[in-house]
């Protein structure tokens, strides 16, 4: 395991996953929100965006959370091991909520507790009927990678449990 994605519907906890892995692995963590947004809001051109994921993909080490659908091929050919946060639609929703008001590393903003982005929790509750069968479809056809596909907060917590005793 040198080069990890972690990808799953937002809310899934992805960034908290990937931070506790980079705390047992030493592996350098990225994040793919860190790549994409400025602090106010905007994003990146997309060829800005390329470029800083070309820069990360071809080290030789790495952690890399987060989704953006158009790259996800991408780096499913650099990576030895993918983990899918296969999660309830509920449990994403319960970590969107949570996490406000909350300074993240992950993110460049802090989102305020009384703030909802209608759009986003909308994409939430469709991801699993919409984008979740493309993710899928594409860790078949990269069955050769070391997937590991977490389908609760409890299969997360063991499989990092699991490196603490091979340690």
């Amino acid at each position: 395991m040198k080069r990890v994605m972690i990808i799953g519907c937002p809310g899934s906890g992805k960034s908290t996953f990937s931070k506790k892995l980079h705390n047992l692995t030493g592996l350098p963590l990225y994040h793919m929100d860190m790549m994409y947004w400025n602090a106010n809001r905007t994003t990146v051109e997309k060829f800005i965006f390329r470029e800083r994921l070309s820069a990360i993909i071809q080290k030789d080490e790495w952690i890399i959370d987060g989704n953006y659908g158009s790259t996800v091929e991408l780096r499913l050919q650099a990576c030895d091991t993918v983990f899918f946060l296969d999660y309830s639609t509920d449990i994403c929703l319960e970590g969107v909520r949570e996490r406000r008001g909350k300074a993240r590393s992950d993110m460049p903003w802090v989102e305020s507790v009384d703030e909802e982005d209608a759009e986003f929790i909308e994409f939430i509750k469709n991801y699993n009927l919409q984008s979740r069968s493309e993710i899928i479809d594409l860790l078949n056809k990269y069955s050769d990678k070391d997937i590991h596909i977490l389908k609760n907060r409890n299969d997360a917590d063991e499989f990092l449990e699991s490196l603490l005793i091979k340690e």
